[in-house]
């Protein structure tokens, strides 16, 4: 080995592979077919050896799961479906042990309408002061029969429902730029920041090493929500990127600083961390979250939705270096997530881009060669500069189930789209970890219920028992490439140089004389002279990097 670094590493969060957990498809460990913190915590040494440096878990708090637990009725408690707040204290101390840090999803957008602010707002009547912590509005029309003004849902329909007051009369409208069982909160309000600064502390005092912010960009509206119009400008929309956002993230990244030389439970202290899921459409206002008094980092959507096509992956790896240059930001890489196609199908399509306006659910894949090129890209993120997300699933090259039976859907967007959107359920099918009957060691032996959603047959040779042992597999493509990059890559310069190898390779060299090279096009290319193979995707063919194929390379 010739690799070679810095000596000193950077903030752990600027570099950290971190593992998406969505909970209730992780592991079961009390058999009632549906994940739980138990699971994850048996777990535990899986994902250590795994190499990854961080847990981020998607919401755990209590939940009507009207929307998989992204309509929180109790921000300072675990759903029972998933354990207890205790459990989730051991659980973050186990983690620490086991030199994982735990990341946990934080919902400010919007509550459920269980919450008791939102249940004491509609008992209270008309003009209460209950109902200022959420937007209830009159209605237009004669007799306030139509919706306060014309914004969308995200998940389909009006992003107005209309409530009936106790004696029966027609009241006011509330917001929901999501379900209507999410109401949105007023962030003008000065409880509801009060609120949030509060859990944010519960949560660090409870040793969390960060927050993944669900809709970052949405907290703020402009004054008066005014409509959005028939052409609306993309970068300009009435309820997401308002400037007043970014006074709330700087005044949160102060607490979350204060919190960087206190113990954590189980570790040593260190930075506390805010990762923002950042929709917007220029790199502009995308790297204003960024700066260096509000989020650390955020998702990198651009190059989830990249196409397989070396101009594109280019063209995104280029612009994103340079966006987040302007703020001294790191940049982070991410292939799939509980909101996504899980991109082994996605890569397998005619068309292998993302749009989460159309994700072309049923169109033909072949998982095949969709799975060649996400082992491709798997390297490919990997040896980027930057941080990097797996979404449980990735490390075994799962493929999006695409034939959930109707009648079990529980994603809104089903329902809410009249069935034209399938939703996302198809990449939140409970995990396989053995070839076991009735559940592929998701649930333990003896459960008294089957998971929550089913699971293919094929699966069970996709199993973390079926790989396990199979040097060529998915796992270990993904274990021996986070451990080199947790040993080596980690430590260097967040920079790259373009190395040009050809048309329709992607190929650059980062310090210490490593170099990555994938190859999208048709044909077989050479490898360049006077370097030696570290790692590859895939077997060479006579000494060239075939199709579909990443490899790494360093120095003899």
């Amino acid at each position: 080995m010739t690799l070679s670094a810095s000596p000193t590493a950077p903030a752990w969060w600027r570099h950290a592979a971190i593992y998406q957990i969505y909970l209730r498809s992780f592991a079961d460990g009390n058999g009632d077919g549906m994940g739980d913190l138990a699971g994850v915590r048996e777990r535990l040494p899986y994902l250590r050896d795994l190499g990854v440096d961080a847990l981020w878990f998607n919401p755990w708090y209590v939940s009507p799961m009207a929307d998989g637990g992204y309509d929180v009725a109790d921000y300072r408690d675990i759903d029972p479906m998933f354990g207890t707040l205790a459990e989730a204290e051991r659980l973050i101390v186990e983690a620490h042990e086991q030199d994982l840090r735990v990341i946990v999803d934080l919902v400010p957008n919007h509550a459920s309408d269980q919450h008791p602010w939102f249940r004491a707002a509609l008992a209270a009547g008309p003009d209460a002061a209950e109902r200022e912590r959420f937007w209830f509005l009159p209605g237009r029309g004669a007799d306030g029969e139509l919706p306060p003004n014309d914004w969308q849902s995200y998940f389909g329909g009006a992003a107005w429902t209309r409530i009936t007051e106790a004696d029966g009369t027609p009241g006011p409208w509330y917001l929901h730029m999501f379900a209507p069982e999410q109401p949105d909160l007023n962030w003008e309000h000065p409880q509801v920041r009060a609120e949030f600064e509060s859990i944010l502390r519960f949560w660090l005092e409870r040793g969390v090493d960060g927050f993944r912010i669900d809709v970052a960009h949405g907290l703020a509206k402009k004054p008066g929500l005014p409509d959005v119009g028939r052409d609306p400008d993309v970068t300009d929309l009435p309820y997401q990127d308002c400037d007043a956002v970014h006074e709330i993230y700087r005044d949160w990244r102060k607490i979350a600083d204060g919190y960087a030389r206190s113990p954590r439970p189980g570790g040593a202290p260190g930075e506390r961390v805010f990762v923002g899921e950042v929709w917007l459409p220029t790199p502009e206002q995308f790297a204003r979250y960024l700066r260096p008094d509000e989020l650390h980092s955020a998702f990198n959507f651009e190059f989830l939705c990249c196409a397989w096509d070396a101009a594109g992956l280019h063209e995104v790896v280029d612009a994103t270096l340079a966006s987040h240059r302007l703020v001294g930001a790191p940049p982070t890489w991410v292939l799939s997530n509980h909101d996504t196609i899980r991109h082994v199908t996605r890569y397998g399509r005619e068309d292998t881009s993302f749009d989460m306006g159309d994700k072309r659910l049923g169109s033909p894949s072949d998982t095949v060669l969709g799975r060649r090129r996400a082992r491709a890209a798997a390297l490919l993120t990997l040896a980027l500069p930057g941080g990097v997300y797996v979404y449980q699933g990735d490390e075994l090259g799962l493929a999006e189930v695409e034939d959930i039976p109707d009648h079990l859907i529980q994603d809104p967007t089903y329902a809410r789209s009249g069935g034209r959107d399938r939703g996302r359920d198809g990449c939140r099918v409970p995990l396989p970890w053995s070839a076991e009957p009735g559940s592929l060691g998701f649930s333990p032996d003896g459960a008294s219920a089957g998971p929550w959603l089913p699971q293919p047959a094929e699966w069970s040779g996709r199993s973390v028992a079926a790989q396990q042992g199979d040097p060529h597999s998915v796992l270990a493509l993904y274990r021996a490439g986070l451990a080199l990059r947790g040993e080596y890559l980690r430590w260097l310069p967040e920079t790259l140089e373009w190395v040009d190898a050809g048309p329709g390779t992607v190929a650059f060299r980062r310090d210490g004389g490593f170099q990555c090279l994938v190859n999208l096009s048709a044909e077989p290319v050479a490898l360049p002279a006077g370097l030696r193979v570290l790692l590859a995707s895939g077997p060479l063919e006579d000494g060239l990097l075939p199709s579909d194929t990443c490899v790494w390379l360093t120095a003899e």
